[in-house]
């Protein structure tokens, strides 16, 4: 048995690099985009079932809950498209270096805090 192996991972004191925090929110918004669109769909129907269902989603949309999960969702849209078109560029062999990755990684980060921004002041 190898002595040298840890015995209990300690996750708080791994340092991750900005590509690969960036990869992570990736990923983690593709999924809660896959979950906020079940509730988009629910309100679209709503909405287009009548006049009453219209008036019911037009209520709900004037609350502050019902607009920060919209602007959660469109957030978590902005930044996935972000940063899917960086994995687009990437394989097209373009920022596949180390510093490369660095850049393209904190222009997502930017660009994405500029964007998310502007559809706060849009949706508010």
């Amino acid at each position: 048995m190898n002595s040298k192996r840890p015995v209990n991972l300690d996750l708080s004191k791994f340092h991750f690099p900005l590509p690969a925090i960036t990869s992570i929110l990736h990923r983690v918004t593709g999924v809660l985009l896959f979950i906020g669109i079940a509730f988009l769909l629910y309100g679209l129907n709503l909405s287009l079932s009548g006049e009453d269902g219209f008036a019911a989603v037009h209520g709900i949309m004037q609350s502050f809950l019902a607009k920060l999960i919209v602007w959660g969702i469109v957030s978590a849209l902005l930044y996935h498209l972000v940063a899917g078109i960086r994995h687009l560029l990437m394989d097209m062999d373009i920022g596949e270096t180390l510093e490369g990755g660095r850049l393209g990684a904190k222009i997502v980060v930017v660009v994405s805090i500029v964007l998310i921004v502007l559809a706060g002041v849009w949706i508010w």
